[in-house]
């Protein structure tokens, strides 16, 4: 079954490492095979990494965009989720860390970058709640 991506104007995704951006009117793309997409909302740039949740996601997503498996970059992603399991208090989101790390040992990248998403997006929940 193909992965349809509807696209906005402009909007810009990556696809096995490429980057391409949309036109100037809406679109649709039909991916007929397997590949490595990722939206540019759910891009994360070095710059804006700033916490151990983002810095575990930023390298999670190299890893996925990259499709390596092991290496530098899967060091560096399994680095920066102990890390994170390190600074987290609470047990829900360290079994989602485990998780995560179970993912990326399946091979799983896209899985992995989705739990590390969710984490991202609870711990900003929480501090826009604490504020």
């Amino acid at each position: 079954m193909p992965l349809k991506l509807s696209l906005k104007p402009g909007e810009t995704f990556v696809v096995n490492g490429a980057v391409v951006r949309n036109g100037e009117r809406r679109g649709v793309l039909l991916l007929e095979n397997r590949a490595r997409v990722l939206r540019e909302k759910d891009i994360l740039h070095p710059e804006d990494a700033h916490t151990p949740t983002e810095r575990a996601y930023f390298a999670v997503m190299q890893m996925y965009l990259l499709g390596q498996r092991s290496g530098p970059v899967f060091e560096a992603a399994m680095a920066s989720l102990a890390d994170l399991l390190r600074v987290t208090p609470d047990s829900a989101t360290r079994q989602k860390i485990v998780e995560i790390s179970a993912a990326i040992a399946a091979g799983e990248h896209y899985r992995a970058l989705t739990g590390c998403r969710k984490i991202m997006r609870d711990s900003q929940g929480a501090e826009a709640s604490a504020a």
